[in-house]
């Protein structure tokens, strides 16, 4: 491979000729061969955004050459389109703070600026990543307001719509077995009937309020750090420069971005990204639940509960001919669990930071773009693959409702608790329904029974 000799403050380095980053980048990509895995593409793209409104903020107020600071807005612009991702190759796990991550870009963004201008790749007397690039910048406030942008984008953009076709898909299932009664199940025994509808209901409803948390928690996202630069004073970044560089993020993404109210708390602590993690947490642990109770609805299909039929979308085993499993809810309890790992993360991380500055917000940034996108996915599929083509087993269904020993519970304000357990004792005893039992005893005549053991007037339908 052909090489370009770079220096950096520890010496020379050598730089692959066409490679678009520089020395930083490469003594990042030596020392941190970890995971195998980058930053997200919408996390680069995100610190593109900050570099092109910075870059445009620092010619507006007159820092920055605007023939310089116009091929760094080019650079961006192709960028944003798409070109040069694979120039972006840090590990996720690296030297804290993300400096590595800044720099990539910076020198990215330089050496294409560089080539806009007629020159050659590492020729930073033209451009440089940190003079040009980097100006009005540090690391410190630009990773953390690139992690705002990242994740709120993901989140307003993609989960939020996601969650309320989940939401509305339920409603939808709800709508449709509104009138469809069954077993209640307690401490996965046998209960007071309810209807599929209300299952399906309640699942909407776990949903809706999980979206409503989100929401709440993704608007304290929109308060940037940006001009806070290495500690919080804004060193070498005016105030003039912090609205411009404002302006230019409202004005690109067309969010009402606003400024930390305290860059040094900006700096120091993650308190917001880590509630925006454990709400994303609090969504996983609530569909987690929705899917684990579908798969036991459709277990069977001849020995399980058998309530519901799930879409088939591929055979179930390599050994046991026409099983079909629940592929769906599963592939999304596997997501979920992997979103509470990633919030257990960001939680360690969160509270590591010390003094002036945390300096593991790579994984802070990494984790919550993961989960957002994971989720927004996995959320995706379901609906269409899974929740829109449930079915109802109404055959199944009303054999067991017929065989519920908990229909009993009706019987309590006519014949009391004791006498009602015995009846349930008798009818589980010898397989018969409460009904069985009832006439048997010569507890009920038979149209006073019609009346006790109203289902519909059990679950509220009449």
């Amino acid at each position: 491979m052909d090489y370009r000799i770079e220096k950096d403050p520890l010496g020379e380095v050598k730089v692959p000729k066409d490679a678009y980053y520089g020395s930083w980048t490469q003594r990042a990509k030596e020392n941190f061969q970890i995971s195998g895995r980058r930053m997200p593409e919408r996390f680069i793209k995100a610190y593109v955004v900050v570099k092109r409104s910075a870059a445009l903020a620092n010619m507006k107020i007159g820092k920055l050459d605007k023939k310089i600071g116009n091929a760094i807005v080019k650079a961006c612009d192709e960028l944003l389109s798409g070109k040069l991702m694979d120039q972006f190759v840090v590990d996720i796990f690296q030297a804290g703070a993300g400096t590595s991550v800044n720099m990539n870009v910076n020198e990215v963004l330089a050496n294409r600026a560089i080539e806009i201008l007629g020159g050659k790749k590492g020729d930073y007397k033209i451009v440089h990543p940190n003079d040009h690039v980097n100006m009005s910048q540090s690391t410190n406030d630009t990773f953390h307001t690139t992690t705002h942008i990242a994740t709120y984008l993901a989140i307003d953009k993609e989960l939020m719509p996601a969650l309320n076709n989940l939401q509305k898909a339920f409603q939808d299932k709800a709508e449709e077995f509104k009138n469809i009664i069954k077993i209640g199940r307690t401490h996965l025994q046998e209960a007071a009937p309810v209807t599929l509808g209300f299952e399906f209901g309640a699942y909407g409803s776990a949903i809706g309020h999980s979206i409503k948390r989100v929401n709440s928690v993704n608007e304290a996202l929109l308060e940037l750090g940006i001009g806070g630069t290495a500690v919080g004073s804004s060193l070498n970044a005016g105030p003039e420069y912090v609205e411009a560089v404002l302006d230019e993020l409202r004005r690109f993404t067309g969010v009402n971005w606003g400024k930390s109210k305290n860059f040094y708390n900006a700096n120091q602590n993650q308190n917001v990204e880590d509630e925006i993690s454990a709400a994303i947490k609090a969504v996983a642990v609530a569909i987690s639940k929705i899917c684990s109770d579908l798969r036991l609805l459709t277990s069977g299909p001849r020995t399980g509960f058998g309530e519901i039929i799930l879409p088939a979308v591929q055979p179930g085993s390599s050994a046991m001919p026409g099983k079909i499993n629940p592929s769906m809810p599963e592939m999304v309890n596997m997501v979920c669990f992997q979103i509470i790992g990633n919030d257990a993360a960001v939680t360690e991380a969160a509270q590591a930071g010390q003094l002036e500055l945390n300096v593991f917000m790579p994984v802070v940034a990494n984790n919550l773009i993961y989960s957002t996108e994971i989720l927004t996915n996995a959320v995706n599929t379901l609906v269409e693959k899974c929740i829109k083509g449930i079915k109802a087993n109404e055959k199944r269904i009303k054999e067991n409702l017929e065989r519920n020993l908990s229909l009993s519970t009706a019987l309590v304000p006519y014949i009391g608790y004791s006498k009602a357990s015995e009846v349930a004792k008798k009818a589980y005893a010898e397989d018969k329904t409460i009904r069985q039992v009832c006439i048997e005893m010569k507890l009920f005549k038979e149209k006073e029974l019609d009346k006790i053991l109203d289902m519909r007037k059990m679950v509220g339908l009449e």
